[in-house]
């Protein structure tokens, strides 16, 4: 079987506790804003200047609920936003798929805000988005970002009928290193190893973290290639940001870099995946392998190309309006949404 590339143009279709409580309130992780759409825009425009940054500033068709804390550890709060389309007394309450969003930063930076756009989009296209903030590699290291996102997934799930939101139609996306979480996150469903969360309460243990789809958006898909680890296991950073989160190098910690490739879990029980990729080989590293295994086990896929695009496009204008088009398609097939 061949893969599925496709390339598009056309634009976008126009508070509750932790699961894991504490003696004392938890407070907000801080945010890291190194990376952020601003200081990316100052970056790519004088290339791309006909891009923009695009709006966070959600429209009366989408209710945004914010600052919910999802999961504590240690006493710190990891909080998450949601977007879901506005509903008034007379319009349908059929439960709608739900996407949980990862922001990038090379595991070190970056918060949930970047993808406000993204999710309000999704909103508007029917979706119930939450944003999430998760521990980055200079508080836990791998696999900690990982823990949490299933954490999160499991919030939501446990909050569906508060969110109108069908527990059984659930996806995981995310950009750059997001994208590589979600990837992990999807493809280790069900892998207890990879969500300890399950094991602490009779409740936790009962409700499934398991996704069922991935769109993964220019994030890695192999860290040990040969031609990844030139970029990744750069002798030049001390650390570099994958080894930062892996806690060493690739000859320190191989088994960690190979644990940490979503390619190293593919399996009969892989969701459908969606790849959505820049026209920056680096971050489509290993992809190509996985679409081969995925291929190989009848799994649905497809790959989405934006030719002549930076890595971050989807902070941008005209870009994310392809990009979530893309998305809800995707979805949409997956979750046979009208």
């Amino acid at each position: 079987m061949k893969p599925a590339i496709i390339t598009l143009f056309a634009s976008v279709c126009m508070a509750a506790s932790p699961l894991t409580a504490c003696a004392k309130p938890a407070q907000p992780q801080p945010a890291d804003y190194a990376y952020t759409a601003e200081s990316t825009y100052k970056k790519l425009a004088g290339t791309y200047p006909y891009i923009h940054i695009a709006s966070k500033q959600p429209p009366a068709t989408v209710r945004v609920l914010r600052n919910i804390s999802y999961v504590s550890n240690q006493g710190q709060a990891l909080q998450l936003d949601v977007f879901m389309p506005a509903r008034s007394s007379s319009s349908s309450s059929a439960a709608v798929p739900g996407i949980v969003l990862v922001h990038g930063g090379g595991w070190r930076s970056g918060t949930r805000d970047n993808l406000a756009p993204m999710a309000i989009r999704l909103a508007e296209c029917g979706y119930v988005a939450a944003t999430i903030s998760y521990r980055l590699s200079d508080e836990a290291r791998y696999p900690a970002a990982i823990h949490d996102v299933k954490a999160a997934i499991r919030w939501l799930r446990t909050h569906a009928v508060e969110y109108q939101l069908d527990p059984t139609h659930i996806a995981v996306a995310g950009g750059s290193a997001g994208g590589q979480i979600a990837a992990l996150v999807g493809v280790t469903n069900d892998r207890p190893e990879f969500d300890p969360q399950a094991q602490h309460s009779a409740v936790s243990s009962a409700i499934s973290s398991a996704v069922q789809a991935i769109i993964n958006i220019d994030g890695l898909s192999n860290f040990t290639s040969e031609e990844a680890r030139k970029y990744e296991d750069d002798p030049r950073k001390q650390p570099s940001a994958a080894g930062a989160w892996f806690g060493g190098t690739y000859a320190e910690k191989t088994e960690v870099w190979k644990a940490a490739s979503p390619l190293t879990h593919v399996s009969k029980n892989t969701p459908p995946i969606l790849f959505i990729g820049s026209a920056q080989k680096r971050f489509s590293l290993g992809r190509d392998e996985m679409v081969e295994k995925l291929n190989a086990l009848g799994i649905a896929n497809h790959t989405v190309l934006l030719p002549d695009t930076p890595h971050s496009f989807w902070l941008f204008d005209p870009w994310l309006g392809t990009t979530v088009e893309a998305m809800a398609v995707f979805l949409a097939g997956v979750f046979e949404k009208p």
